[in-house]
């Protein structure tokens, strides 16, 4: 059968029905600008903590409809920036105190999903990291070194270790962290959809924001005022007025295979339903899903000129195939599988990769993302911090380093385009480099992560 391309993307069975667009003028308590992760979360914690706010939701297309619909189903504790340098201007005990909430969330987010009744499909198995050459082999074991220094649970694996638990070809060595569940992202953004609703939250879809003010969020059909005006926007922030340049949004693909069949499962293993990584440059992540596919991503075009964006999720043909070869080259024994589905997304990504949440109480204005494609975790977190700055409750998680962090913005184009793509081409040169048996990261990498600012 011929390869689905985009339709948003394979977590979508079939497209949700929509919602009404805001029916002309209204006031509200609070507004949301988006109904991804970010701002479902907030309008939860923000409803439980207070029944009486009416909370109002502005969504451009539908519940899930950007990355919180599209990613790659890690529930997982990583952290969205650079821990050194969050240490240096905030010191080292907040930084832990951020990663331990950050792994907190993961099981925080299990537990809501329980209560709500969302079956999100988790499964908390971990993530397996695995390396395929010297110099991915030396940076794992960096890695390990470093999680530990930051507090986290690692184990390191040997190639026949690892191979117990799925059976890659060609991996050297790897490790396992258990701060990470597998889940169905769009089955997490739906139910919660359904369930802030349920609180009495109104979400209104079909009403894209294109302009936010102290006080109001203007749509075409209206304007929805409120004293609290919170954006969660990620990826799509630069469609926004004076956002521009404020995230860069990069571009991410994925494909899915139809159903493997048990025999072929039997072979490969993947029984704990870990989520799966690797250490190159240019690295993949990947999931058994819950109806038995193997999904798996990467970066083939980072970045559209113009921070455009894709059209419902349309990757083109070649992304597809390679990470097609991707996948048969890690796992030779599903190369008769066919690829189901492919499509992309958009994550946001800041000047100095670092996310941040943050209200301004003069003005009434909040925000929160730049999750650097860490969010399905993080903006449960932020969502929780959101919240609270509302409240104007005075919390442990009010506290942490992210809180009120900005950054500059991009570079205008045609630099931030050529910037970008003449990085990930270096890192691309970077991976071939290291194929050569070197033992060590190519010094191509290097200079790049240090033009970047990108966390090591």
């Amino acid at each position: 059968m011929s390869t689905i391309n985009g339709q948003v993307s394979h977590w979508f069975d079939k497209l949700p029905e929509l919602r009404p667009k805001l029916p002309g003028d209204r006031d509200a308590d609070v507004c949301i600008v988006g109904a991804g992760y970010t701002g479902l979360w907030t309008a939860y914690y923000l409803k439980r903590a207070d029944p009486s706010l009416r909370i109002t939701i502005l969504e451009a297309r539908f519940a899930g409809f950007g990355a919180s619909g599209r990613n790659g189903g890690w529930l997982s504790g990583l952290v969205p920036g650079d821990r050194h340098r969050m240490a240096k201007t905030h010191g080292r005990e907040k930084v832990l105190a951020w990663q331990r909430a950050l792994n907190e969330s993961v099981d925080e987010v299990m537990e809501v999903s329980a209560r709500e009744g969302i079956d999100a499909g988790a499964v908390k198995g971990g993530t397996l990291e695995i390396a395929r050459n010297p110099a991915q082999a030396a940076r794992l074991a960096a890695t390990v070194a470093e999680e530990r220094r930051w507090g986290n649970e690692v184990t390191e694996l040997t190639k026949h270790e690892a191979a117990q638990r799925i059976q890659f070809d060609g991996v050297v060595s790897a490790y396992h962290t258990p701060h990470c569940a597998r889940i169905q992202p769009a089955a997490l953004a739906c139910g919660l959809a359904d369930a802030v609703e349920r609180l009495g939250v109104t979400i209104h879809e079909q009403s894209a924001v294109i302009e936010i003010q102290p006080g109001k969020a203007v749509t075409r059909s209206g304007t929805l005022r409120a004293p609290i005006v919170l954006r969660a926007t990620e990826g799509f922030t630069p469609a926004l007025p004076g956002l521009h340049r404020r995230w860069l949004p990069m571009n991410s693909s994925m494909i899915a295979t139809e159903p493997i069949p048990a025999e072929i499962w039997d072979r490969i293993g993947w029984q704990g339903r870990e989520t799966v990584g690797d250490t190159a440059h240019g690295f993949f992540y990947a999931q058994r899903t819950v109806d038995d596919r193997i999904a798996i991503g990467g970066r083939s075009v980072p970045y559209r000129f113009g921070s455009r964006t894709d059209r419902d999720g349309q990757v083109p043909a070649r992304t597809i195939g390679l990470l097609t070869d991707v996948l048969h080259t890690i796992l030779p024994q599903v190369r008769d599988i066919p690829i189901a589905h492919g499509w992309c997304g958009v994550l946001a990504v800041p000047r100095d990769w670092e996310a941040g949440v943050a209200l301004d109480r003069t003005t009434g204005l909040g925000w929160a993302g730049g999750y650097v494609g860490h969010g399905v975790t993080a903006a449960n977190l932020a969502g929780r911090t959101l919240a609270d700055l509302v409240l104007a409750r005075d919390t442990p998680i009010t506290d942490l380093p992210w809180v009120g962090h900005q950054s500059r913005d991009w570079e205008p184009e045609p630099l931030r385009w050529l910037g970008v793509r003449s990085l990930y081409l270096a890192y691309k040169l970077a991976d071939r480099h290291e194929t050569g048996g070197r033992r060590s990261t190519s010094p191509i990498a290097r200079v790049a992560d240090i033009v970047t600012r990108k966390p090591h």
